[in-house]
């Protein structure tokens, strides 16, 4: 059961943590997608398919697409809307599905090592 204490703890655990995965999840996203996706639709799937682990974090979601952009791993470009102001779409790009190669089999050895380790707590 959460305490005022332990929420305290909770909460700077959720942000530590939160920081990788967003980048790791959102590259995800963008590789199973069909065709470019702008910021909206990113977050619409990751509550669809994340049962609420990053809610209410959409607008912490466009830092990490634009850090994704600079870096190469995503490319952008900017389309007019017709009811609203213009959106910007993602794509992966190449470097960007090597990178998410990558970043998944750490993901997965990490995991793999903390599932072990609290197995035995």
């Amino acid at each position: 059961m959460a305490t005022a204490e332990t929420e305290v703890h909770l909460w700077k655990f959720h942000k530590e943590l939160s920081a990788g995965i967003v980048s790791l999840v959102l590259l995800g996203v963008l590789a199973a997608a069909r065709q470019p996706m702008y910021g909206y639709q990113i977050a619409r799937q990751l509550e669809l398919t994340g049962e609420g682990v990053l809610s209410g974090k959409q607008s912490a979601l466009y830092p990490v697409l634009r850090n994704l952009d600079t870096a190469g791993l995503l490319a952008s470009e900017v389309e007019p809307s017709v009811a609203g102001p213009p959106r910007r779409y993602y794509r992966i790009t190449p470097l960007g599905r090597r990178v998410l190669e990558q970043w998944t089999y750490a993901w997965a050895t990490t995991r793999d090592f903390v599932d072990t380790v609290l197995e035995g707590a």
